[in-house]
């Protein structure tokens, strides 16, 4: 049976340099007609009303949106405990003292920030597809990236490229959304082979205490397996969005066919019939459920989608689905 193999760069010589920009004086039909790149000024109003959902609280490091694992002074009543020497007479609930005749302190929810750390795989294989998948990740951590921003996160992008992640400054606070926009179009695909595994690994010493990690991938490396156990193994919560073109979730071959790996340039001749798609795509589900459930063993989230997926479909619909976006 064949193996799940990336296709070669489209022949028109395009790659995933296009700009992932921010127009708001034209309406959003004519945008989008015009840059599929752009993100409209209603969708990222909308964006800003979401947020990153984290299963258990965090401990960072700032002040910022998020339940700590810390009391502290916000709003939102926590606990009591009782009253020691040196606490804040502020804090004391003396409706308590007058039923128990004991000085209780209020203790309230600590809200911190978190560091949302956007994987951002740029081997050549990603500069396949149409549309190309390098392209769409870009754009869903554009999309993740404003979410995290907007609910006052610390959110780091880095490319995965050779045996590197390469790893932007951490930007905080809504204001940074075009410095964001700016740096992810910068991405571009990897010259030659990349050693995902290694690039991970490279990512994963860079992370700094617990927070969020978001891998846009194509897992098209023999140890994707690996990845996902390593990057789980930070103690970082794990997202996994697996993204395939529509011409690797379903071919339009038919034939005697070289197939050439786009990032090693190793080819395979095939002849394509009724039967080997059937078997293609029988080992393409196998592969995908693989995956589905080491994220779940790991207690990873799995999101897999075609390139072709709507950014708005990404976020309002298979994000929220999965608990992952709210």
């Amino acid at each position: 049976m064949m193996e799940p193999l990336a296709a070669s760069p489209p022949p028109d010589g395009s790659s995933a340099a296009a700009v992932v920009g921010l127009r708001s004086t034209r309406p959003a039909q004519l945008e989008n007609a015009l840059d599929p790149t752009v993100f409209d000024e209603t969708f990222l109003r909308q964006l800003e009303r979401l947020k990153l959902l984290l299963r258990q609280p965090v401990r960072g490091g700032l002040k910022g949106g998020r339940r700590s694992v810390k009391r502290g002074r916000s709003v939102e009543f926590a606990d009591y405990r009782e009253y020691t020497l040196g606490d804040d007479l502020r804090q004391l609930d003396w409706n308590v003292y007058a039923r128990l005749e004991r000085l209780f302190v209020k203790l309230f929810v600590e809200e911190e920030d978190v560091t949302i750390s956007i994987l951002v795989d740029a081997s050549a294989s990603m500069a396949s597809g149409r549309p190309e998948k390098l392209l769409f990740a870009k754009r869903a951590a554009a999309a993740l990236g404003t979410i995290g921003l907007a609910s006052e996160d610390r959110v780091v992008v880095s490319a995965l490229s050779g045996r590197a992640a390469r790893r932007h400054v951490a930007l905080r606070g809504s204001g940074r959304v075009l410095r964001l926009l700016a740096e992810l179009s910068a991405i571009g695909p990897a010259d030659g082979p990349t050693d995902l595994l290694a690039a991970v690994r490279h990512a994963g010493a860079q992370l700094r205490g617990r927070g969020l990690v978001i891998l846009i991938s194509d897992l098209l490396d023999p140890s994707a397996d690996r990845v996902i156990r390593d990057l789980a193994a930070t103690g970082s919560e794990l997202v996994i969005i697996h993204v395939l073109s529509p011409e690797e979730l379903d071919p339009l071959l038919e034939g005697d066919l070289r197939l050439v790996d786009a990032e090693t340039g190793a080819g395979v001749d095939v002849t394509v019939d009724l039967s080997t798609l059937d078997d293609y795509r029988t080992r393409l589900a196998t592969w995908r459920d693989g995956f589905a459930a080491l994220a779940v063993k790991r207690r990873a989230s799995y999101v897999p989608v075609g390139s072709d997926l709507p950014i708005a479909d990404l976020v309002f619909a298979e994000l929220r689905r999965r608990q992952v976006a709210g």
